[in-house]
């Protein structure tokens, strides 16, 4: 007999599941929608500029990465909890694209850490290198490029499954570095009874195989899930409460699953060789 926890849990996966389905659907629209306006319109300057706006006309790694954690943006409710975040720093998000992976430039043998200098406080991520090579390799090619700073975290989600999620340059979730990577340790030790516990860092994904990119999401509270998502970090005690702080702010939408209220820009990415 399925107890009433089993099924609260396969409800949430289910619902999960659903709104990633209804997101990539929607976004697949979109693209042919605006394919078709351009094809009408014939003009070649002005359709390609229009395009480039909506996230159509980037290179295929839109395609690719992170469809399916895209949020609506929509009106705030009328109260909400204060800000308990500070201003973001003064810069502004490099626009930067790769056409493939990096090359493997890490000690696979060694341990990296990646701390966030976020607006809301540093959250500390001791890196899983030797189970997740290829994307901890990502991120420090990444971080090094400065590809992750003055961006902010897009999605935090309240109900059911308990994420914040950052890593998008456009910060609407569309967002990627061009290029995507293998799944990898998805058979990690933490991952039991298809749920990521708190302090689980993961790579956000369409839905589909490999399709990982640079959106990731920090676990701040169990959260019942497939093991689909790379697990390639753990954070630690200090950045949980940050997390904590932000979700007690809640998010935009008042159903569980929005822009945070909390102003989260990441000021600065650092990955370090320990």
């Amino acid at each position: 007999m399925v107890s009433q926890e089993q099924r609260r849990r396969q409800l949430a996966r289910e619902k999960f599941l659903r709104q990633q389905q209804r997101r990539t659907s929607a976004r697949r629209k979109a693209r042919m929608r605006n394919s078709v306006i351009a094809s009408v319109l014939g003009v070649v300057v002005i359709g390609s500029v229009a395009l480039y706006t909506t996230g159509v006309l980037k290179n295929s790694d839109d395609k690719k990465t992170n469809a399916s954690s895209e949020t609506t943006p929509s009106a705030s409710p009328s109260s909400k909890a204060p800000d308990p975040c500070e201003k973001p720093a003064a810069g502004s998000i490099k626009k930067q694209s790769w056409k493939q992976e990096p090359a493997m430039s890490i000690d696979t043998s060694a341990k990296y850490t990646m701390k966030l200098a976020t607006t809301c406080g540093d959250i500390g991520i001791a890196l899983k290198t030797s189970a997740a090579p290829h994307t901890v390799n990502s991120f420090d090619f990444l971080a090094g490029k400065g590809f992750f700073d003055h961006t902010k975290c897009h999605r935090l989600t309240t109900n059911g499954i308990y994420v914040l999620q950052c890593g998008d340059p456009t910060g609407v979730g569309s967002g990627g570095p061009g290029y995507t990577i293998p799944d990898e340790n998805l058979k990690d030790s933490s991952l039991k009874g298809n749920k990521y516990p708190a302090g689980t860092v993961a790579m956000a994904n369409t839905g589909q195989k490999h399709t990982g990119g640079s959106q990731f999401f920090l676990v701040y509270k169990d959260s019942p899930l497939p093991p689909s998502y790379t697990p390639f970090g753990t954070i630690d005690a200090a950045g949980l409460k940050v997390l904590d702080k932000i979700a007690a702010a809640g998010e935009n939408t008042g159903q569980g699953d929005g822009a945070p209220n909390a102003t989260v820009v990441i000021n600065k990415a650092t990955v370090t060789k320990a």
